[in-house]
């Protein structure tokens, strides 16, 4: 098969699409065909060689994918050969074929093109983990998304309101933070002009999801509401800071960090079945529906990670395969 490998870490134009061997799939997985993949911010610290695949997980870039199973490993029950399914991954998503786990399959959700269920499988699986798993948001609490024209930020705003919170979002520039409008944010922080603890006055919000991490730490504390949840998912802005503890103790807070690339194979499948119990009802239904910036051939991975590096793109960047 071909897959995207990575000769050397470095920019862009170290990512070569490369004749590989085929996977396998073990016992407990399905083997996928693949449509699409995504490319996550994940993908370009891995290119970099910042962010290594855990353990036994396929050493090429990809953390989601959708397509066709083709074949299923011994013990594999519930599925089909020919079966339309997008899945999460620890790797291998910009490839031709990918062994799976069985637990990270979803079906492909009704009336849905193939390829755009590929946006689906890392920005569901995050979303929910984070803000319904881990903060426990509420109708009718605020939510605070930092960057919220992102894959991440436009699936965090549509949940969101899908239970009936309200939600604030940050972004970059007006035609990003009009995206978010339309999708149903509520208040609308250009980070360029504006604070967000101000903007979001002296209430401040029950949840932050946030992608930045070190540099916003002491703003996200000011922000956070008595009783607040703190759930840093990113580092875009480093990975060391101080912290005030009288600040987060004065505000009976809570600040949790999480990742999910590593986690144990039953855990991401405890997710994923919440995701299929919960989101997917309102995607079928259409009330929640990823947002694709782009779809480019696989063979145009470098100019898609240069595009996510500008943080111009609104949404998902897809890979057609």
């Amino acid at each position: 098969m071909r897959a995207i490998t990575i000769s050397e870490p470095g920019g862009p134009d170290a990512l070569r699409l490369t004749e590989v061997p085929d996977p396998v799939a073990g016992e407990g997985e399905v083997l996928v065909e693949v449509a699409a993949s995504a490319v996550n911010r994940a993908d370009l610290l891995q290119r970099q060689g910042f962010y290594d695949p855990p353990p036994g997980a396929s050493r090429y870039p990809g953390l989601e994918c959708s397509g066709r199973i083709v074949a299923l490993g011994s013990g594999v029950g519930g599925w089909a050969v020919g079966d339309a399914v997008c899945a999460l991954l620890s790797g291998g998503g910009y490839a031709e074929k990918v062994a799976v786990p069985v637990g990270q399959l979803l079906p492909v959700p009704k009336g849905m093109d193939l390829i755009d269920a590929a946006a689906l499988p890392e920005v569901t699986a995050t979303v929910w983990s984070n803000v319904f798993q881990v903060a426990f948001l509420r109708p009718g609490e605020t939510l605070l998304v930092h960057g919220g024209s992102s894959g991440i930020g436009t699936m965090a705003i549509q949940l969101g309101k899908a239970i009936g919170a309200k939600v604030a979002v940050t972004a970059g520039s007006p035609e990003k933070l009009e995206a978010c409008r339309v999708l149903g944010a509520d208040l609308l922080i250009n980070y360029r002009d504006q604070d967000f603890v101000q903007a979001l006055g002296p209430d401040g919000a029950d949840v932050i999801l946030d992608v930045i991490g070190a540099k916003y730490l002491d703003r996200n504390l000011d922000a956070l509401a008595v009783n607040g949840r703190l759930v840093v998912i990113g580092m875009q802005g480093g990975n060391k800071a101080e912290l005030n503890l009288a600040k987060l103790m004065a505000k009976r807070a809570a600040i949790a960090a999480t990742g999910l690339r590593a986690r144990p194979l039953d855990e991401k499948a405890a997710i994923i079945a919440a995701v299929r119990e919960h989101v997917w009802p309102l995607i079928d239904t259409g009330r929640v529906k990823p947002v694709i910036d782009r779809v480019l051939p696989i063979e145009a991975a470098p100019d898609a990670h240069r595009l996510m590096e500008t943080s111009t793109h609104i949404g998902k960047i897809l890979l057609q395969v």
